[in-house]
């Protein structure tokens, strides 16, 4: 059973939501709220497997909740509701950590083949603005190769490679960025997977090339 907590849009659109999520054994509605605020507190007491986060009403808002319990509870699936298919509105929404994006304009099917699509292979866009992301793509790596591999680190992995880069020591970076050692040798780790860079010196070269480093 997919535990769901829904936030944000109009009571009568949320009951919508329930009655259509209520179609299917695999679902459960496990509560609701009109605000992302509140969401934030009824996310950290109940761990909802999915959050269905509208937003219709404060775009701002609901982003800003979305990056809040992404940072506090990274394994919730947030998938957003929007009428807006803006190229702008879809980055924002993937940056603050939502998983899934879901046009209003939609078939009703297509909300719950993206529940289980996030459950399972971990995101689902609509085919009304997946060409958006591809089109972003595209565009930047035609125009720099390197600059697909920069899109695949988190704002906390680029602080780090730019703290690398300056020649700072992992206890630097630590107290820099109030973490612990054993955290910043973590995030060096990822970096290396990630850009397939294996060394401090190529670090410091991918870096100073896309801008990151002071030096």
């Amino acid at each position: 059973m997919i535990k769901i907590l829904l936030v944000g849009g109009q009571t009568l659109c949320r009951a919508g939501l329930r009655a259509l999520l209520q179609t299917s054994i695999d679902f459960e509605v496990i509560e609701e709220e009109a605000s992302g605020h509140e969401a934030i507190r009824v996310a950290k007491k109940l761990n909802p497997d999915v959050i269905l986060m509208d937003t219709a009403k404060v775009d701002a808002k609901a982003i800003e909740a979305t990056r809040q319990i992404h940072a506090a509870q990274p394994d919730i699936r947030i998938i957003v509701l929007s009428a807006r298919a803006s190229r702008q509105h879809l980055y924002e929404a993937l940056q603050a950590g939502a998983v899934g994006f879901v046009s209003k304009e939609s078939a009703a099917t297509e909300l719950l083949t993206a529940i289980h699509a996030v459950m399972t292979v971990g995101t689902f866009l609509s085919p009304s603005v997946a060409h958006l992301v591809l089109d972003r793509y595209f565009h930047r790596t035609q125009a720099d190769p390197e600059a697909a591999d920069l899109e695949v680190l988190s704002k906390r992995e680029r602080e780090v490679l730019q703290l690398i880069a300056d020649g700072n020591s992992s206890a630097a970076i630590a107290k820099a960025m109030h973490i612990s050692s054993r955290t910043v040798d973590a995030h060096r780790h990822n970096l290396m997977k990630k850009l397939d860079i294996h060394s401090i010196a190529g670090l410091t070269k991918f870096a100073i090339r896309h801008g990151l480093s002071s030096i």
